[in-house]
């Protein structure tokens, strides 16, 4: 009852804060889009983004993860302050690297991303965000590590105001392509300020610990390929529909997945919570069957959120956004779930890293990333942006299946047959819809109401003890 108690704390107090961060944007996407000439302006905004993301995953190389894992080793705040010290310093070295090698490769950068050495301004703007961000993602650790809530969730409500505050006025007095960039760079930098400020007394440059950091690296390194493999997974798409569309389309489609990753607000709200949690019970007994139950459960939500957004995708899509974007409704669900399946993948695989093997990750995840990468270059001239979204769905249902059935037969898992069917299920009524309702949302909104019932009645033993939870406290 208090792991449960403490999971779902964490869930919902920072996954408040992460919501936030992440429906402030997604309320402000119709605004974007119509202050915007055209898609291709929106297009090469979010390239820069994929840009960032790549750019900043491999100036972090797994360090974020490996740091929230050493802290827990040792209840000694000098020890604590040895690995938060150490990290920070090994993540700035590798971030000015990154920015400098983006600044010597602005043409090819801007060639490849943005179809264009026209855009190496957008470049220099994207290299100062990758920098400031990956450095960032260390100073404000400790906030999370000693679960302060309050400070995360001002945070995260002031970061996106902050950067729409900049960014609208810009989009007005008519400089569309670098408005996001430049205002995401200035509530970055601001936003560093700020934690470096509050976090000032866990960092200090004679707290280097080369000890730590060999054992930090040992933990880190094999994580880098994953955060690479994850890049593929959710932007190379936008790169190859570039490449083998046009930028036009990469805008049409970046709207498709910003609405699609509307489920960003379970993961993020998971996330949040996720990993103090993890970390600060993996010593507990049971913590197999807690795991595999929080992959269950979360399975199932993800599985009814993902049908509610079939059934009323074409709709969203009509009343927020022009003609011109509404052909990327066909693509939200598929990426409505996939993040979904990554937030799965990651409380699965978290068994791996609670043994300090993370190299199975590695191999899953590459052989997910590789199919999804194959069906990209298939199916994007057959299907357009739904060949792309449709190649990033069956990339993470491969690396979910794969990495459920290594832990099971190794027994860091336990599946249920109510799993599997619900699984089962959900599928089914994906290939329904797109085939024969995706724009009728009576006949979908009902079966998914159907399908609601049958998850309810397999799993009425739980809310039952959850309501009773409730009244007790």
């Amino acid at each position: 009852m208090n792991k449960f108690r403490l999971f779902i704390g964490n869930f919902l107090v920072y996954g408040l804060g992460g919501v936030v961060s992440k429906i402030i944007p997604l309320l402000m996407l119709p605004v974007i889009t119509r202050l915007m000439p055209d898609s291709t302006y929106f297009g090469i905004s979010d390239l820069s983004n994929t840009v960032v993301s790549f750019a900043s995953a491999l100036a972090v190389m797994g360090m974020y993860d490996a740091m929230y894992r050493m802290f827990f080793e040792e209840d000694n705040e000098n020890y604590k302050k040895n690995v938060c010290s150490t990290a920070l310093i090994f993540t700035l070295v590798t971030s000015i690297i990154i920015f400098i090698v983006m600044i010597l490769t602005k043409d090819i950068i801007a060639q490849y991303f943005f179809s264009s050495e026209k855009y190496c301004y957008v470049v220099y703007l994207s290299a100062i965000v990758s920098l400031v961000g990956a450095t960032n993602s260390i100073i404000s650790a400790p906030t999370r590590m000693q679960n302060k809530r309050k400070i995360f969730l001002i945070t995260n409500i002031v970061t996106p105001l902050i950067s729409y505050g900049i960014a609208i006025p810009l989009l007005v007095n008519g400089y569309y392509i670098i408005a996001l960039p430049l205002s995401s760079m200035i509530s970055n930098i601001l936003m560093e300020i700020a934690f470096g400020i509050l976090n000032r007394n866990w960092f200090h440059l004679s707290k280097l610990d080369f000890k730590l950091l060999k054992q930090l690296l040992v933990i880190a390194v094999p994580l880098l390929p994953n955060f690479l493999i994850y890049w593929v997974f959710n932007s190379s798409d936008k790169i190859m529909i570039t490449n083998l569309l046009n930028v036009k389309d990469a805008g049409i489609y970046s709207v498709g997945s910003k609405l699609g990753h509307a489920s960003q607000l379970i993961y993020t709200a998971f996330a949040g919570g996720w990993q103090y949690f993890a970390f600060s019970t993996m010593n507990e007994d049971g913590q197999v069957k807690t795991n595999s139950l929080i992959f269950e459960y979360l399975g199932v939500v993800s599985f009814i959120m993902t049908g509610l957004i079939c059934a009323w995708s074409f709709e969203i899509y009509k009343v927020l956004f022009t003609q011109e974007y509404l052909r990327g409704y066909i693509i939200a669900p598929y990426l409505f779930l996939a993040p979904l399946l990554q937030m799965l993948f990651q409380v699965a695989s978290n068994q791996f890293l609670v043994i300090k093997r993370t190299w199975p990750n590695i191999l899953i995840l590459s052989g997910g990333a590789v199919i999804n990468v194959i069906l990209n270059f298939v199916l994007i001239p057959i299907l357009g942006i739904e060949g792309a979204a449709l190649a990033t769905l069956v990339g993470y249902v491969v690396s979910d299946i794969v990495c459920v059935i290594v832990l099971w037969r190794i027994k860091l898992m336990v599946v249920t047959p109510r799993l599997i069917f619900s699984a089962c299920t959900i599928a089914i009524f994906l290939i329904g819809w797109r085939l024969w309702f995706c724009t009728n949302t009576t006949v979908a909104t009902i079966i998914v109401i159907f399908l609601m019932c049958v998850y309810l009645i397999l799993y009425r033993d739980e809310i039952k003890n959850l309501y009773r939870m409730r009244n007790i406290r």
